[in-house]
C-alpha cells in the first residue's frame, strides 16, 4: 500500500507539472490565427481569457499600429459588448496603392460586457492591406478588471528567447502565396479603393482559416505526458504484484 501511496504522489506531482507548463500559454491575450500573409487581407481574433478568480474583465483595449496603418478596419458585433473603433491622425502621411494615408483606426475598444472566471472571450476584427515590407506587426492590448486592475499586454520577447510576462498580442508576417484564393479574398475590399483614397474607411474583408494557438499545443503535449507516467505507474504495480 506505501508503493501504491508514493505512485499515486508521483502522478499527482506530474499533473501539477502539466498543468504549470500548459495553463500560461493558455492564459495570455492572443491573436488568432497568428500568422497571414503579407499585402493581403485578413479576419483574426483576439482572444482574451480571465486570469483572476475575484474579478471579471470588463474592458478590452486594442492599440493598432501607426507606422504600419490599416487602411481597412471593421469588427465583428459581440453580444453584449459595445465596440468603440477610434481613427487618428497619423505622425506623417504613408503611401499607399489607395493613395497616401493620413489617418487610421488608432484603437478599438469593446466594453460593457464581463468575462467572468475561468471563461475567455474572442473579439473579431477583418483588417488590411497588410504591410508587404515586414515580417510582423504588433498589437498591445490594455484588459481591465471588474476591480479596477488594468494589465497592458505589451511586452516585447526577451533578448534570450523566454516568453515574457505579458508578452504583447504579435500577427506574424509570411511571403503571400499568390494563390486564387488570396487574390479573391484580397479583391473585396479594393473596389471601396476611389473612396478611401483620402482616408481609411471600415470594409467587411474575407476571412481566412482559424489555426491552433501555441497554448492548445502545450496542453495536448502535457496530457501526453500524464498519460505517460500512468503507463509507467500502472507497469510497476504489474511487475511489485508478479513479484509478491
Amino acid at each position: 500500500m506505501s508503493f501504491v501511496r508514493r505512485a499515486a504522489t508521483v502522478l499527482a506531482a506530474a499533473t501539477a507539472l502539466t498543468a504549470g507548463l500548459a495553463l500560461p500559454a493558455l492564459a495570455h491575450v492572443s491573436i488568432n490565427p497568428g500568422t497571414a500573409e503579407q499585402g493581403g487581407f485578413t479576419k483574426v481574433a483576439f482572444r482574451v481569457p480571465n486570469e483572476r478568480d475575484n474579478a471579471a474583465t470588463t474592458k478590452v483595449q486594442v492599440s493598432f499600429p501607426t507606422d504600419h496603418p490599416l487602411a481597412f478596419v471593421s469588427v465583428k458585433p459581440v453580444p453584449g459588448w459595445d465596440v468603440k473603433v477610434t481613427e487618428g491622425k497619423l505622425p506623417k502621411p504613408v503611401k499607399t496603392e489607395y493613395g497616401d494615408l493620413e489617418e487610421a483606426v488608432t484603437t478599438v475598444v469593446w466594453s460593457g460586457g464581463k468575462i467572468n472566471p475561468g471563461e475567455f472571450q474572442e473579439f473579431e476584427v477583418s483588417m488590411g492591406q497588410l504591410p508587404k515590407d515586414v515580417d510582423s506587426l504588433t498589437f498591445p492590448t490594455k484588459q481591465t478588471y471588474s476591480g479596477g486592475e488594468v494589465v497592458d499586454w505589451a511586452d516585447a520577447p526577451k533578448s534570450d528567447g523566454t516568453e515574457a510576462e505579458h508578452p504583447v498580442p504579435t500577427l506574424k508576417l509570411v511571403p503571400a502565396s499568390g494563390d486564387d484564393d488570396h487574390h479573391s479574398a484580397a479583391s473585396a475590399p479594393a473596389s471601396a479603393a476611389p473612396a478611401a483614397a483620402t482616408g481609411p474607411s471600415v470594409a467587411p474583408v474575407a476571412a481566412s482559416a482559424a489555426s491552433s494557438s501555441d497554448g492548445t499545443a502545450r496542453l495536448l503535449g502535457g496530457a501526453g505526458l500524464v498519460v505517460g507516467v500512468i503507463g509507467v505507474v500502472v507497469g510497476a504495480l504489474g511487475l511489485r504484484r508478479r513479484s509478491a
